[in-house]
C-alpha cells in the first residue's frame, strides 16, 4: 500500500498517469483507495518520501531531456496536520491603564472582633434645648427617701424653657406700714358776703342791773361786716427741722452669682438701689446705720436644684425657706420684719449643702433680696 502511494505521488510529480507509471512495473490502487491511503501515513513517512521523490523527479527529468510531453495535473491531496507551534514572541510594552471598572457588590459581614479596652470619657456635650412642659399629671404618692448619690459634676445651665401657666392668686399680704403725713391743701376761696340787718337805734344807757339768770341761747345772728385788716405782726423765731432716717437696698443676682456656695451670705451683685450704701455687694450683707424697725424680703426663681435658704440676723438664723425642684421652673419667696440696733448685720445664705442652692437668674428670670426701714426708734 505504501509503494502504490508512493506511485500517485511520483506520478503526480512528474506529470504522469498512474497508468504510465504501472508500466514501469508497480502495482496501483483506485483514486480513493489512494486517498484513504495517503491520509493514515505519519507526518515523519510522509516528509521522507517528498524528499526521495523530488530525488527521483530531478534524475527523471534528466533523463527524459526536454522532448516529453506534460501530463495532466493530479488531484490536489489533503492539507497536512499542523506544525509544532513556534517560540512565543518577545513581551510587548505595557498599555495604557484600563478604565476602572464597575464596583463590586458588598461581601457578607465578618466576624466580631474581641471586646476592646474601655476608652477615655470624653469631653461633657453641649447642653441640649429645653424641652417643653409636658401636662400636669396627677401628683403620686411620695416614696421612701433613697440613699444620698455620689454627686455629679455640675452641668451646662440648659436654656430657658418655655413659660408657665399663671399660679393662683395668693393670700392678702398683711397691711403695710402706714405712710409719712401728706402736705396741706390750699385755702379754697371766700364765700359771698350776706346782705346786713336792719340796725336799730342806741337807747339811753341806764344803770347797771344785778346779773340775771342766764337765758336760752338765741340764734346765731347775722355776719357784720369785715373788719380791717390788722397789721402784720413779728416774724416768730425759726422752728426745728424734723430729722428723716432713710435707710434702703434692693440687690439681685446675675448669670455669674447664680447657683452661690452654700453656708455663707450670698452676693447679690446686681444693684437695683443702694443710694446710702448701707448695703455691701461684695460681701452680701446690709449692716444698720439707724436703730429701728426694718422690713426684709427675698424672691427667689428655683431652677435645675432644690432651694433651702435662711434669713440671718448677726449669725442668728430668723427665718427659713424650702422648695424642693421637681423638673421646672418654680419660684419661693419670704418676708419678715426685724427689730435692729445700731452696728447689727443681715443676710440671706443657703443651708443644707450644695444640693440646696438652686437660685436661678438669666435674662428673663430673677432672684432678688430688699430691706427698708420702717420707723426710727
Amino acid at each position: 500500500m505504501q509503494m502504490c502511494s508512493l506511485l500517485y505521488i511520483s506520478a503526480t510529480i512528474t506529470n504522469q498517469t498512474p497508468e504510465e507509471a504501472g508500466k514501469r512495473g508497480l502495482t496501483c490502487y483506485s483514486t480513493k483507495e489512494r486517498r484513504e491511503t495517503m491520509q493514515g501515513l505519519p507526518v515523519s513517512t510522509m516528509t521522507s518520501v517528498l524528499v526521495l521523490l523530488i530525488g527521483l523527479v530531478s534524475a527523471d527529468e534528466v533523463t527524459r531531456g526536454d522532448g516529453c510531453l506534460s501530463g495532466h495535473p493530479g488531484i490536489p491531496g489533503d492539507p497536512g496536520h499542523n506544525g509544532i507551534p513556534g517560540r512565543d514572541g518577545r513581551d510587548g510594552g505595557k498599555g495604557d491603564k484600563g478604565d476602572s471598572g464597575e464596583l463590586g457588590t458588598c461581601g457578607p459581614p465578618g466576624n466580631d472582633g474581641s471586646k476592646g479596652d474601655k476608652g477615655d470619657p470624653g469631653t461633657p456635650g453641649i447642653a441640649g434645648v429645653k424641652g417643653r412642659r409636658g401636662e400636669t399629671a396627677e401628683r403620686g404618692a411620695p416614696g421612701k427617701l433613697g440613699p444620698q448619690g455620689v454627686p455629679g459634676p455640675v452641668g451646662n445651665t440648659g436654656q430657658k424653657g418655655e413659660r408657665g401657666l399663671p399660679g393662683p392668686q395668693g393670700p392678702k399680704g398683711e397691711v403695710g406700714p402706714r405712710g409719712p403725713q401728706g402736705l396741706q391743701g390750699v385755702v379754697g376761696p371766700q364765700g359771698e358776703i350776706g346782705y346786713p340787718g336792719p340796725i336799730g337805734p342806741t337807747g339811753i344807757e341806764g344803770p347797771k342791773g344785778e346779773i340775771g339768770v342766764p337765758g336760752h341761747k338765741g340764734n346765731i345772728g347775722h355776719q357784720g361786716e369785715k373788719g380791717d385788716q390788722g397789721e402784720a405782726g413779728e416774724k416768730g423765731a425759726t422752728g426745728d427741722m424734723p430729722t428723716v432716717y432713710r435707710s434702703a437696698f434692693s440687690a439681685g443676682l446675675t448669670e455669674l452669682s447664680k447657683l452661690p456656695p452654700a453656708n455663707a451670705p450670698i452676693k447679690f451683685d446686681k444693684i437695683i438701689y443702694n443710694r446710702q450704701g448701707h448695703y455691701e455687694p461684695s460681701t452680701g450683707v446690709f449692716t444698720c446705720v439707724f436703730a429701728g424697725a426694718y422690713y426684709f424680703t427675698y424672691h427667689i426663681t428655683v431652677y435645675t436644684r432644690s432651694v433651702k435658704v435662711a434669713l440671718v440676723k448677726s449669725g442668728t438664723r430668723v427665718l427659713h425657706t424650702a422648695n424642693r425642684y421637681q423638673s421646672s421652673e418654680d419660684q419661693a419667696s419670704g418676708g419678715a420684719v426685724l427689730q435692729l440696733r445700731e452696728g447689727d448685720t443681715v443676710w440671706l445664705q443657703v443651708i443644707g449643702g450644695e444640693f440646696s442652692n438652686g437660685l436661678f437668674a438669666d435674662e428673663d428670670d430673677d432672684t432678688t433680696f430688699t430691706g427698708f426701714l420702717l420707723f426710727a426708734d
